[in-house]
């Protein structure tokens, strides 16, 4: 009996020494870029974002809970607006908002990510 509790406790402590070990891991731009592909067209020509756009936007909200997953995210939003020179600011900046969602990251080329909270 006293193997098998000390065994326990072994396996309890080290799952805990790993949860603490290991940071979340954070949004990547891949990801970024994943769920906002579905709003390629919106974004070049503007109208209403479909479904397929909104679920993304919904998505990258859930995969930004914490104020370094805004940063990392918005890093990665101006870094594809730099790239893609089509797109219409103004159909960018109305996104979240077309959609109902909140994500806590302006979508502007100004924004200064390092102030998001």
């Amino acid at each position: 009996m006293k193997g098998a509790a000390l065994a326990i406790a072994v396996v309890a402590v080290a799952a805990v020494i790993a949860l603490m070990a290991s940071p979340a891991e954070g949004i990547t731009c891949p990801q970024v870029q994943k769920s906002l592909g579905p709003c390629a067209t919106y974004l070049t020509k503007g109208g209403n974002p479909g479904p397929a756009c909104c679920n993304g936007v919904r998505g990258l909200k859930n995969s930004t809970p914490y104020p370094a997953d805004r940063r990392a995210a918005c890093e990665c939003i101006k870094q594809l607006a730099r790239q893609s020179h089509n797109i219409k600011a103004d159909a960018a900046a109305a996104l979240p908002g077309k959609c109902g969602v909140s994500i806590g990251i302006p979508i502007r080329p100004d924004v200064d990510c390092n102030r998001i909270s």
